[in-house]
């Protein structure tokens, strides 16, 4: 059965009151790539009575929000799969006409800074329940950010939404705590006591924590007073949330208030990751969508198959450390093995998964060969600025979990969508296997840039990396007699890059390589990034270095116009 989703529904399940209710700004599908659902199941596997309110109608009479009353526990809240305003507005802050977690595709089922709406909805309606929010977009905004929207410094979302507690990074792990703390009431003392939550606090709560696991970073008012100090915090936040084992909690003033971190889970804290995985999803939108157009998002992913969460590539314009952290937690085989033969049992499968990635395609099971090595390191990235010498980036476990997807019954095609880092394999057979067995005819790459200034800031390889890849590719096309593609993705408008930088990638690309660009974007400066604090304060915050900033919405397009140039 799926959540519940009416109060219908709660009563054909037998039920007169729920525990948990959560409101998303996606359509509700019941599938491990969608987090309404996954933090629905994890919950209803303890025993919790879950429903959800999916793109709740913050325009009229707010029934949707009133209409399955007040829960036992709290309000969870999410803006969906993506921040708000990137779904809503392209880099040139013009609004998008569609919406990929929406039926038919449609825009408009969502506010901007959804969970700031839904939040002070609840607030206002149940004044006396606690809302507990969640996702990439209260996750990413959960200090002190650059919001590229207004243009501006913003506050912790906690701040801004009236929340009253915040689960940053991945819930499963997180979400039960929560609810068992909140079981015979909000209890305050619990509730802080759980690793990877945010709150604010009054000085007398920050003034009792141990000054030797505290961190205090500079205040919401000192950053919109003195940019620098926004990049400060920044070092500081990136630098925690890499650790292998944190342990400060982080501490940020704004206004008479505390916004209070308390250090995430450990990869060995997070637990099983097949749990997520392997909870009973129907792996299908809800029926209340029949009818009323395919959600293009669903569409994507349904024939494809998460291997992995977290990413070490730690590029500068990423959030994906940020919210999923750098170490890999890998799924087993036998977890993946087991959602391949249950795609292979879906009405409308013909033979092809579409996708055996993740963050990045090619980081299953790699890590540190000394982890402690690993629980000393500070580094942002293991690929950058050189590829660490204690990686172990040994491909053949992922080359062996190919070979037998491509073994199970009804699996006819295994291709690679995600995109593959290219500097993590040299003389490895995995190019060739993917070339040969996994590629639908155009292989996903991302160099991002030519010129070797914006790649260091950008935390990317030489670009001669790429140039070897593409020698290898087209060899192997050749010798295999394929008729493929590599197809590169660009960014434009990165700090660092200016016209000149534009028109060198052109001539490479374009001329040199003959390649025809269809993979481009003009950098959107997201929360909690390298690039965003970059672009909001014109410096290298690691060394203080200053970096050209395309700034103008002229300026921006006139560098993405080179991509089209010939």
């Amino acid at each position: 059965m799926f959540l519940p989703t009416t109060i219908r529904e709660v009563r054909e399940r037998g039920w007169d009151a729920l525990d948990v209710i959560l409101f998303t700004g996606d359509a509700y599908v019941d599938h491990p790539s969608f987090g309404a659902a996954v933090i629905g199941r994890l919950l209803e596997a303890e025993g919790y009575r879950v429903a959800v309110v999916p793109q709740p109608n913050w325009q009229d009479d707010l029934r949707d929000f009133r209409k399955l009353g007040t829960p036992r526990l709290f309000f969870g809240v999410t803006a969906g799969a993506m921040d708000s305003l990137v779904n809503h507005y392209t880099a040139n802050l013009r609004l998008r006409s569609n919406d990929a977690y929406t039926p038919g595709g449609k825009a408009g089922f969502r506010p901007d800074r959804a969970v700031e709406v839904y939040t002070r909805i609840l607030k206002r309606l149940f004044p006396r329940v606690p809302v507990v929010i969640g996702g990439i977009e209260a996750s990413l905004r959960r200090l002190t950010h650059y919001d590229y929207w207004s243009d501006a410094l913003r506050p912790p979302i906690l701040v801004t939404s009236g929340a009253d507690l915040l689960i940053y990074g991945m819930g499963d792990g997180v979400v039960e705590r929560v609810a068992r703390a909140m079981h015979n009431g909000y209890n305050a003392k619990l509730l802080r006591n759980i690793p990877q939550v945010g709150f604010l606090a009054d000085s007398s709560y920050v003034g009792r924590l141990d000054p030797a696991r505290t961190i205090r970073l500079r205040s919401f008012e000192e950053c919109t007073a003195d940019p620098r100090a926004m990049g400060d915090n920044f070092t500081v936040i990136e630098t925690q949330s890499n650790l292998m084992e944190p342990t400060a909690t982080l501490v940020e003033p704004a206004g008479d208030r505390f916004m209070v971190l308390t250090p995430p889970l450990s990869a060995a804290e997070a637990g099983d990751l097949d749990r997520s995985f392997d909870l009973p999803y129907e792996r299908a939108p809800h029926p209340r969508y029949a009818g009323r157009g395919a959600i293009p998002a669903w569409e994507m992913i349904k024939h494809s198959v998460n291997i992995h969460r977290g990413c070490f590539g730690g590029c500068a314009f990423c959030t994906i450390s940020a919210h999923q952290g750098k170490f890999i937690r890998s799924r087993s085989e036998a977890s993946i093995l087991r959602e391949v033969e249950r795609i292979t049992r879906m009405p409308d499968f013909r033979g092809t998964l579409t996708d055996v990635g993740g963050p990045s395609a090619n980081m299953y099971r790699m890590g540190g060969r000394d982890r402690e090595r690993c629980r000393l390191c500070r580094r942002p990235s293991c690929l950058h600025p050189r590829i660490c010498p204690n990686l172990d980036n040994d491909h053949r476990p992922l080359l062996a979990l190919y070979e037998k997807i491509r073994a199970v019954k009804g699996v006819k095609r295994a291709f690679i969508g995600s995109g593959i880092r290219y500097d993590l394999f040299d003389d490895s057979p995995y190019l060739e296997t993917v070339v040969r067995h996994h590629t639908s005819g155009r292989l996903k790459v991302a160099p991002e840039h030519t010129e070797e200034h914006v790649l260091r800031l950008m935390r990317k390889p030489p670009f001669a990396q790429f140039e070897r890849l593409n020698d290898s590719f087209a060899r192997i096309c050749r010798r295999e007699g394929l008729p493929y593609q590599l197809i590169p993705y660009f960014i434009s408008s990165h700090p660092g890059c200016t016209e000149r930088d534009m028109r060198a990638l052109a001539d490479k690309v374009l001329g040199r390589l003959h390649f025809d660009l269809e993979q481009v974007q003009d950098l959107t400066p997201t929360p909690m990034t390298l690039s965003s604090v970059m672009f909001y304060t014109g410096e290298d915050p690691y060394t203080r270095q200053r970096v050209f900033v395309a700034r103008s919405q002229e300026e921006k397009r006139r560098q993405k116009s080179y991509f089209f140039r010939k």
